[in-house]
């Protein structure tokens, strides 16, 4: 009983390790992109193309890539944020 409860806590500490540092280069590329993209949402709204699907795609990329960067995620956060900022760009065309 001794060992499974040493093994669990062992499991239990290397995941919470496994989390994203919020310190990290990747952590603050994910923030630092998360700014620009709603800042060019932003504006491409007020200039009328939040009616576009790319709009809403990228809107949608942007609420998830916050929601992994709330969990450590940090690459995926950085992979959406930069195909929603690709669909910010192709809505103003």
């Amino acid at each position: 009983m001794k060992y499974t409860i040493l093994i669990l806590s062992a499991l239990v500490v290397s995941i919470v390790g496994c989390a994203g540092n919020p310190n990290s280069s990747l952590a603050q590329q994910c923030d630092t992109g998360l700014s620009a993209a709603y800042k060019e949402l932003d504006y491409a709204k007020s200039n009328g193309f939040d009616g576009t699907v790319e709009y809403a795609k990228a809107a949608s990329l942007l609420g998830a890539a916050r929601i992994q960067s709330e969990f450590g995620k940090y690459p995926n956060c950085i992979d959406k944020v930069n195909r929603a900022r690709a669909y910010i760009k192709r809505s103003q065309q």
